[in-house]
């Protein structure tokens, strides 16, 4: 089945206390700023040991859950997940491990793709957890993106945000809202994942 709607950045992510969230949110902003491509922001649901399916299809509160074809239709890609221990969440990994058949098929070779993460304590492995992130995207023959220096932003924040890919810095105790420096670089982060996807699929 072939998509025919407009070219689209998939933001794709999973989060539990809304930060994550809120960042997918603030990447699809950046990306409307593109003429000509626009953010589709889906969710993965949580893993559970059940052996049955005991979730709802659809849920209750935030992005949709994405799809397969969501997926291989996309013109970029952004992940986003919090740490856990340095790593990505099960729950974006489990789908992620489903996706060999587009592996397979090179669904996903030559387009741009990055991550962004959420932590609670500043130093809580952010740049570990974007680079686990990024290694099945080398694997799909992806094209990688990170934030250049020329975004002021990533000199001057004193908050999350690295040269690998947006990030935030939530706090152990009440959620911190997003600073500004945050919410810059996941905007500019995702106004350059737009403009390479388009530059990208013209080539």
């Amino acid at each position: 089945m072939t998509d025919t709607t407009k070219p689209y950045v998939l933001v794709l992510y999973y989060s539990r206390s809304g930060q994550t969230a809120e960042m997918a949110t603030q990447i699809g902003r950046g990306v409307a700023r593109v003429s000509g491509i626009e953010a589709r922001i889906r969710s993965v649901p949580p893993v559970s040991p059940d052996t049955i399916a005991s979730l709802p299809a659809v849920p209750d509160t935030g992005a949709p859950y994405a799809s397969k074809p969501d997926l291989a239709n996309c013109a970029g890609l952004v992940l986003g997940s919090p740490t856990r221990f340095g790593n990505m969440a099960a729950p974006l990994k489990h789908f992620l491990d489903g996706t060999g058949d587009l592996w397979l098929n090179g669904k996903l070779v030559g387009k741009p793709a990055g991550a962004f993460t959420s932590t609670g304590s500043l130093h809580g492995g952010q740049e570990t957890t974007l680079l686990t992130m990024m290694l099945p995207l080398l694997h799909h023959g992806m094209v990688l993106c990170g934030l250049p220096y020329s975004e002021s932003a990533l000199s001057e924040t004193s908050t999350g945000g690295t040269p690998y890919g947006p990030s935030h810095w939530a706090g152990t105790g009440e959620q911190q809202a997003l600073s500004e420096h945050e919410k810059t670089l996941c905007q500019a982060f995702g106004e350059r994942i737009a403009k390479l996807s388009l530059k990208l699929a013209d080539g």
